[in-house]
């Protein structure tokens, strides 16, 4: 049992799947939110931060267990450039924040983790990106990345382990992405996006709560982690896989043409489905860390046959 757990920005998706992993294995769950308002976490205990000052937050980093940074603005959007800074600032500013007040705490966390992306990685069809071998890729994405896990590590927190996961594509029934794919899938525009080729490095939401935990219990922690199931797909395959457990048999392809004009009109980039995130999660493998949900198509039929 755990005596405190902090989720630092845990008022999205992710913070729900992890409240609700912990809420039954932690003595108490705090977030981090900008709204005292934010009641949607049964459980759990709000305390209000703007995520760019010191204040009363701080007290609440004595004696946790684990702080857990999930801050940063939503990547689905146009890259504006205003759109642009936010998202560097939304993540450097509450980071470079943690690490000033963990650094001062009195009695801090044993360990705090860093929820990054695995979009980290050069765009990959030809080999599988790993923590040792991989190569780091070019473009905002990527630069964004870069910065957020420099930004991490440049404070030095030497009572406070800490360490990063790059997260893939979470894939759960309440939000995030694949609610959003299952809709297509429903109006018949489920079929592969672009070439189809790109590879989804995706991960089941148990599985990514799993991780959290169980790096935890580790005696001797790696620095990163790719946070992905070892069973990354292509695009095409997904949404094939989608639409036999939702029983329709085909869908509309959308080719890179018809996305760039979608992707304008509803305000996002095709960079998120068109790049290929061939992402493997060599570390966790081979430190004995075994998934619930290591193919796509175990995932997909759980997550579509329980009902919420």
């Amino acid at each position: 049992m755990f005596t405190k757990i902090i989720l630092a920005g845990g008022s999205g998706y992710l913070g729900k799947v992890l409240a609700d992993y912990y809420k039954d294995k932690a003595k108490e769950i705090v977030i981090f939110s900008r709204s005292e308002a934010d009641t949607g976490r049964p459980g759990c205990r709000i305390v209000k931060w703007d995520a760019e000052s010191r204040g009363g937050w701080e007290a609440e980093l004595d004696n946790a267990d684990m702080v857990i940074n999930l801050c940063g603005k939503n990547v689905n959007c146009r890259y504006t450039a205003k759109n642009r800074a936010e998202i560097f600032r939304s993540r450097l500013v509450p980071t470079t924040l943690l690490g000033e007040a963990i650094a001062g705490a009195s009695r801090p966390p044993k360990l705090w983790i860093n929820i990054a992306s695995a979009t980290v990685y050069r765009h990959a069809e030809d080999r599988l990106q790993d923590e040792e071998t991989g190569e780091v890729g070019s473009g905002f994405s990527v630069d964004v990345c870069t910065a957020w896990e420099e930004n991490f590590w440049k404070t030095e927190t030497p009572q406070t382990q800490k360490l990063v996961l790059r997260v893939g594509l979470v894939l759960g029934r309440a939000d995030g992405v694949f609610p959003r794919l299952k809709r297509l899938v429903a109006t018949g525009l489920g079929g592969h996006q672009g070439t189809g080729n790109q590879l989804v490095s995706w991960i089941h939401e148990q599985d990514f709560a799993r991780v959290t935990e169980w790096v935890f219990g580790q005696q001797k922690r790696a620095d990163v982690y790719n946070c992905t199931a070892p069973g990354a797909v292509s695009n095409r395959k997904l949404m094939q896989l989608i639409r036999q457990t939702y029983g329709i048999p085909v869908g509309l392809p959308t080719p890179q043409w018809m996305l760039e004009i979608g992707a304008k009109l509803i305000g996002t980039e095709t960079e998120l489905v068109l790049k290929s995130r061939w992402v493997y999660p060599r570390r966790l493998l081979g430190e004995g860390f075994t998934f619930s949900f290591p193919e796509a198509e175990h995932a997909i039929h759980e997550i579509m046959s329980t009902r919420t």
